[in-house]
């Protein structure tokens, strides 16, 4: 809850968001983030992502019994739940949602927007910290103390500012789950490339962008300068590396690669949530980051 005192009123917003927006315990503290965990189905029991089940053991399961978990979107009556104390207490709500080219969660959310008023219900268009970027956008615009229909209406024209893509390690995970075609994957690992996942700022959609060859940590170097280099107008206020559990040698080889390469004031470590993770399975990683 934040309350950002100004001389002739107080404003109450409640700031929310989906699990997926993958922030660090910091940055959920600062800005006072309230998650809404997603579903995790796996081997017919329902998790919560991130508070009762972590992406290793969704890891262990496949290798020991090939088995992938389903996920699902939060329900309408789930969303409503979520948001109904806050609302008759008074607050607005600004809660920031998975891309909805990805889950239905954003749909969801906005009917449960409809029943109660006073949410305002924003679609990241993204996935991972791509929402987190806008999590924190709106935290900084709460601390300014602007009212809530101006920081969704702000949020809506920085999403296209929210750049978000991964490299990945092994292609094995989107292929168990029907998202990529055997001769794609072993092909890839045949010529042993790491493709670059770029996610769409439209909807949140997932591409492949430019394939990388070679050993993990040479193609990661790569990618984070290719990355810099691709915009000219970078805010160097933050950047994340996030990661779906991946060597700390290759995080701090990443962090070393930023640092060498642009300046910013912040970097986030974090990792993703069991949602991401067991799409795109173990070492995966990306560096994301807002333009101007």
């Amino acid at each position: 809850m934040a309350e950002v005192k100004g001389e002739t009123m107080t404003s109450k917003i409640i700031l929310s968001a989906d699990s997926t927006c993958d922030l660090d315990q910091e940055l959920k503290e600062r800005y006072d983030v309230h998650y809404f965990p997603l579903h995790i189905i796996l081997d017919g029991k329902d998790y919560k992502d991130g508070i009762d089940i972590t992406p290793e053991e969704i890891y262990q399961e496949y290798y020991d019994r090939k088995i992938l978990p389903k996920t699902a979107a939060v329900n309408v009556a789930e969303y409503i739940e979520h948001f109904q104390k806050w609302v008759e207490d008074g607050y607005e709500v600004i809660h920031i949602n998975l891309g909805s080219g990805l889950s239905s969660a954003h749909q969801n959310c906005k009917l449960a927007a409809e029943e109660l008023g006073h949410i305002h219900v924003i679609d990241s268009c993204s996935l991972s910290t791509g929402t987190g970027l806008l999590v924190k956008d709106a935290g900084e615009m709460i601390r300014q103390g602007m009212d809530a229909e101006s920081i969704a209406e702000e949020l809506e024209k920085r999403v296209e500012k929210c750049h978000a893509s991964f490299i990945l390690d092994t292609l094995e995970f989107l292929h168990a789950g029907g998202r990529c075609s055997t001769v794609a994957a072993l092909g890839a690992n045949v010529l042993k490339l790491k493709p670059c996942i770029e996610v769409s700022t439209e909807d949140g959609s997932m591409t492949v962008g430019k394939k990388y060859r070679g050993a993990l940590e040479k193609v990661l170097v790569k990618y984070v300068k290719d990355k810099l280099a691709a915009y000219p107008d970078i805010k160097t206020d933050m950047i994340f590396i996030t990661h779906s559990g991946i060597a700390q040698e290759a995080i701090d080889l990443v962090k070393q690669t930023i640092e060498g390469t642009m300046h910013f004031d912040e970097i986030h470590v974090t990792k993703a949530s069991c949602t991401i993770s067991s799409h795109c399975g173990p070492n995966t990683l990306g560096v994301l980051f807002e333009t101007k």
